[in-house]
């Protein structure tokens, strides 16, 4: 026998009751994301100077960094100096991110804007296994002015480009980059969910402190970086 508490069981037709009622609340909530999403559509924007960041081959325009794109997403990672593993959340998040080509048919790009030195974010950007295209803002008031200072937090910011005027459509951080996370949205179908103490969930519960079954950047490495290649 097991020892974790378990849902009550129920004959099938209770079962289909109670779950047509989330459905509903379910399906509720997608049309209240279309609405969120129609909303976005519309907020007006704000021009951004002609900021130059460094990429792999060198200094590059905010402009250049769409590569030809019209539309830009940006996740602006945390960085801090003379660590050897930087912040396990913003490692892992990313790490997701290995098959962005779709965007492609959509006239947009994915990249990584960090705080750190280009070469050392390189060289982190392949110690974890990391897929995206990596930017570094360390010479550029660019992440401050997003929301993602020095030794500051994460973010993602949205942009548009007119010619070689960019524009800032968007932004948000904290829990606000949930939604781009597939994860979540996989864990939180589990009976047991994330298994976090801030959670509502039944008594019994196994329940955990908060963060504490996320994976390390040092875990994200054995799996995806490097080393795990036999580079």
């Amino acid at each position: 026998m097991t020892t974790h508490a378990l849902p009550p069981v129920v004959d099938a037709a209770t079962w289909e009751r109670q779950l047509e009622a989330l459905r509903a609340r379910e399906k509720a909530a997608t049309r209240e994301l279309d609405a969120i999403a129609a909303q976005r559509r519309r907020l007006p924007m704000v021009e951004m100077p002609d900021y130059t960041l460094e990429g792999e081959d060198g200094p590059v325009r905010l402009a250049d960094v769409f590569e030809g794109k019209r539309q830009l997403i940006v996740y602006n990672h945390m960085w801090f100096a003379g660590k050897e593993w930087q912040c396990p959340g913003c490692t892992g998040f990313t790490a997701q991110f290995t098959r962005l080509e779709f965007l492609d048919n959509y006239d947009a790009r994915f990249v990584i804007v960090t705080q750190g030195p280009i070469e050392e974010a390189l060289a982190y950007k392949q110690r974890v296994g990391n897929r995206m295209a990596w930017y570094s803002t360390a010479d550029s008031a660019f992440g401050a002015d997003v929301g993602a200072p020095p030794d500051g937090g994460f973010a993602v910011n949205v942009f548009l480009r007119d010619g070689d005027t960019v524009f800032r459509t968007w932004h948000t951080d904290g829990r606000g980059t949930e939604q781009l996370s597939h994860t979540f949205a996989l864990i939180d179908l589990l009976p047991y969910g994330r298994q976090e103490e801030w959670q509502d969930s039944p008594e019994g519960w196994p329940q955990s402190p908060t963060y504490s079954r996320w994976g390390t950047s040092k875990d994200i490495a054995a799996a995806y970086g490097s080393d795990s290649r036999g580079d």
